[in-house]
């Protein structure tokens, strides 16, 4: 949802300064629920994209070249990857957390809907059926402010999740083993498994990074 909302803001049917369509009217361009339609508003107001005024309504903000910048933003070395890592940690452990005591029908709904997509998908494709999967946690914590965060670094994130799919696209025990890991994150949240379920992310980062450690240093050394 957010990132057709993103489209059609980008689109260039309303200029810098008007109000935006209320959330109902959203709901119906895009049929999809009320909530759906505030999370997507909360993620592109982090971006910078657009302006809440109490009692108003939503207006698309001015250009701001630096968040132009922002969605282009690249991971060019392991430094920055450990870096991701490591925020991402910190971020995702208590997000988790937070989404297994919180998480609605509608949020369980989302994560299985990416996990799926994840499964019937490949490459660039299924990393962003991941993403998605990780944004709809953010969302089930309950949180704004943990989902404001997450937006902060949603370009770097998105970029790493791509990369890491395109990297095991052909190796289908790798494949397996991330979906599987995904599907435990879920199985935990939807049980409301606190720790569990911070455990089940914390391995999968971990999982993650030293996959991207180990291909950073292979194609370093190939170089």
């Amino acid at each position: 949802m957010e990132e057709q909302l993103e489209t059609f803001i980008r689109s260039g049917t309303y200029q810098p300064g008007e109000k935006l369509p209320s959330v109902r009217e959203l709901c119906d361009l895009f049929d999809v629920g009320r909530s759906a339609v505030r999370d997507a508003v909360t993620s592109l107001k982090g971006k910078g994209l657009v302006e809440i005024r109490q009692g108003e309504g939503t207006y698309l903000c001015h250009f701001n070249s630096a968040k132009l910048l922002d969605q282009f933003l690249l991971l060019p070395n392991m430094e920055d990857i450990e870096a991701l890592f490591q925020v991402r940690e910190m971020l995702e452990d208590g997000m988790v957390k937070l989404a297994a005591q919180h998480r609605t029908d509608e949020d369980l709904q989302a994560m299985e809907e990416a996990v799926n997509e994840m499964k019937a998908k490949g490459g660039e494709d299924q990393g962003l059926s991941d993403y998605q999967f990780h944004t709809s946690i953010a969302r089930a914590s309950g949180n704004h402010i943990l989902c404001q965060l997450m937006d902060f670094i949603s370009s770097s994130t998105k970029k790493s999740m791509v990369d890491f799919h395109s990297a095991i696209a052909l190796d289908s025990i790798l494949l397996r083993e991330v979906i599987q890991q995904h599907e435990r994150i879920f199985a935990h949240i939807k049980a409301g498994e606190i720790e569990q379920s911070g455990k089940a992310m914390m391995d999968h980062l971990e999982f993650v990074r030293n996959f991207m450690k180990k291909k950073g240093i292979k194609e370093n050394a190939e170089c």
